[in-house]
């Protein structure tokens, strides 16, 4: 079953939730604010996608941290996701083990093997 994690009061978690529900896709959700990734979930996203597209250094935390990811090593880099999950992109879509960020329709569609 797919699985998606995000933060639900992030607006591109609204669209993407709405979207799978107006589609009649399945899903079970979770809210990394009260249900936080464990280090080792952390770890797989990492590995599957990159630090680079898991790091969402537009957002509030990133900012209000004032950090500059070239100056911080993966390890840190990778302890300050698992301490700051809404640091990660979102959502995050899981499907028999593969991973996508973001939300994109025609990208979902893909993903999900959806035909039009």
């Amino acid at each position: 079953m797919l699985h998606v994690v995000g933060i639900k009061n992030c607006s591109t978690v609204k669209k993407a939730l709405n979207w799978l529900e107006t589609n009649g896709i399945s899903f079970t959700f979770q809210d990394v604010k009260k249900n936080p990734l464990t280090d080792e979930e952390v770890l797989d996203l990492v590995k599957k996608l990159s630090m680079q597209t898991v790091l969402n250094k537009r957002g509030t935390k990133w900012k209000s941290l004032n950090l500059n990811a070239d100056q911080l090593s993966d390890q840190e880099l990778f302890d300050l996701l698992v301490t700051h999950q809404t640091m990660i992109k979102r959502p995050v879509l899981v499907n028999d083990g593969a991973v996508m960020v973001g939300f994109d329709e025609e990208a979902y569609k893909a993903f999900l093997e959806i035909e039009d």
